[in-house]
């Protein structure tokens, strides 16, 4: 491969190929480190506009758009929309739905907000703006939230990744134009580890040292011939897997560590135990961490799918905002739920009662990372058809999350070409974040 053909190749082209090399010379995967992040070229931002600031972000997407007014939007006196669906009061000051009774234990710990608004509807692309604040675009892809996190706020341990996903689509952990360094580690199962984090048992702790020697020497010469920024960068990468592989914190990523009840608190499914995997991540340094829990898209059968569905959200997000309360974590840990949109309020009777795409109105909650617990923020009409007071598009929600984490939102990051980008979206569209909900 020629040195042209090698930076035209796409992202995931290039961490592939390192990949099997790695596996064929090394005898072990790169994989693990392949986007963890290395230190900051930006260095880590000053707080912007806040006193305290949260380290950590636990991202839960609800990925094929929730319904809002059968989970976080509730409207008991409008059986017309709300159909069978009754709503509970919460340790807050809001009421939230009955499929929902851990989560209303926790209520004090969180802030709703009822006024989310969208102008995508379709799954793919409200999916894309959740993650990334633009909408998509044949010519460019766009860093998601967390790697624009760990390029912005830095790496906080330097021996784990700086962003890591579970149960998500590839496309989550992207770092678009900002190359591999800053990429999300994506996972499995979250009950399987990090694959391919030790050296095979087929290769000798001698002959691993006499293949790096090797891969050292090679990397050097081409490294000295081609000197950029991106060489180095994945040269680097090497010496990350290495570093991970002696690591002690690499234990973090074994939730076959923690009890057998803990366990079970947060659910034997993948979400809880990806759940169950982001507060051990965080706890042991890592910046951003995404776990994901699909099925919202109920156009058929919408309040059976809901409630199993909210079964599942609502045992693993109470247990882990408690235990991360119960740690001394919640202070400095941001947890947000999102999705990319809501559900109609009218209900479809020939579809067994379910509920189409609705992008006009929707809810998100946020908990932790010095947000007043216990509020909401903005309201949908009485029907949840629209916004009817302080609406919130999906770059407000990522400039929030910056703020949260004390990152200038608006800073200019250049893409290869010179092209102007923000984490809190393009300059007409930029993101306000919701100081007020902060305490």
């Amino acid at each position: 491969m020629n040195r042209s053909d090698f930076f035209k190749a796409d992202e995931l082209g290039r961490r592939q190929f390192l990949i099997n090399s790695a596996h064929t010379y090394l005898g072990v995967s790169v994989a693990p480190m392949l986007g963890a992040g290395l230190t900051s070229s930006l260095g880590a931002q000053d707080t912007v506009g806040r006193a305290k600031t949260a380290e950590s972000v636990i991202f839960l997407n609800m990925g094929g758009g929730m319904s809002h007014l059968d989970t976080f939007d509730v409207k008991p006196n409008n059986k017309e929309v709300q159909g069978p669906v009754e709503a509970i009061s919460t340790s807050g000051d809001f009421q939230i739905s009955q499929y929902l009774p851990k989560s209303a234990a926790v209520g004090d710990k969180m802030c709703v907000i009822n006024s989310m608004t969208s102008r995508q509807g379709a799954h793919e692309q409200g999916q894309y703006l959740l993650h990334r604040s633009y909408a998509p675009r044949g010519t460019i892809v766009h860093p998601a939230i967390g790697a624009w996190v760990v390029r912005m706020k830095g790496r906080k341990n330097t021996t784990l990744p700086g962003f890591v996903t579970a149960n998500t689509s590839p496309g989550v952990s992207s770092p678009g134009f900002f190359g591999a360094e800053f990429g999300g580690v994506p996972l499995g199962r979250p009950d399987e580890g990090l694959k391919n984090s030790v050296r095979a048992g087929s290769v000798t702790e001698q002959d691993f040292k006499h293949r790096l020697a090797v891969a050292d020497a090679l990397n050097r010469r081409f490294t000295e011939k081609y000197s950029t920024p991106d060489v180095k960068a994945y040269d680097a990468l090497y010496e990350e897997a290495v570093k991970l592989m002696k690591s002690e914190d690499l234990k973090a990523f074994d939730i076959n560590e923690e009890p057998a009840k803990v366990r079970e608190a947060y659910g034997k499914d993948r979400f809880g135990q990806g759940c169950l995997l982001a507060r051990r991540l965080v706890e042991t340094g890592v910046r951003f961490v995404e776990v994901s829990h699909g099925g919202w898209d109920t156009h058929y059968d919408n309040f059976n799918a809901v409630e199993g569905r909210a079964a599942v959200l609502d045992r693993a997000f109470a247990q882990l905002v408690s235990e991360l309360d119960e740690r001394g974590l919640l202070e400095t840990t941001l947890v947000v739920i999102g999705t990319e949109f809501g559900r109609t309020p009218n209900i479809v009777a020939e579809h067994n009662s379910g509920r189409d795409h609705h992008p006009s109105c929707f809810s998100c909650v946020l908990a932790g990372g010095g947000v007043s617990g216990g509020t909401k923020y903005g309201k949908s009409d009485k029907g949840g058809h629209k916004v009817a007071d302080k609406p919130v598009t999906h770059q407000d929600l990522n400039a929030t999350i910056a703020y949260a984490l004390g990152i200038d939102h608006s800073q200019v990051v250049s893409s290869p070409s010179g092209r102007p980008f923000r984490m809190g979206g393009a300059e007409a569209d930029l993101g306000k974040p919701i100081k007020e909900i902060f305490s």
